[in-house]
C-alpha cells in the first residue's frame, strides 16, 4: 500500500532555472513541537474470499493497514499487519 508523502520546501532558485537554495528563517520565527504519538500493532491472516470483510472489520475498530505480506509459516496465505494510535 503506497503512503503519499508531502514535502514542505524552504528553497528558493537563485535564478529561474537552477538549482535551489537553502534560505534562512526570520529570526523572530518559532518552530511548533510535533506531538509523538504511541502506536499499537496487531496482525490478522487474511483468508480467501473473505479478505475485504476482514479489513472491514478492522478499519472499523480504528486499525491503519500497515502491509500485507505472505505468512513466514505458510507462504500460501497471506497475513495482514495493522497499526493504530493510542490515546493520548
Amino acid at each position: 500500500m503506497a503512503i503519499p508523502l508531502r514535502f514542505a520546501s524552504a528553497f528558493t532558485p537563485r535564478f529561474p532555472s537552477t538549482t535551489p537554495q537553502a534560505v534562512a528563517a526570520p529570526a523572530h520565527a518559532t518552530v511548533a513541537a510535533v506531538p509523538t504519538v504511541a502506536w499499537e500493532y496487531a496482525t490478522a491472516p487474511l483468508l480467501p474470499g473473505t479478505t475485504k470483510q476482514i479489513l472491514d472489520f478492522w478499519g472499523a475498530d480504528g486499525w491503519e493497514l500497515v502491509q500485507v505480506v505472505p505468512n513466514p509459516a505458510n507462504p500460501g496465505q497471506l497475513v495482514a499487519y495493522f497499526k493504530r494510535a493510542l490515546p493520548a
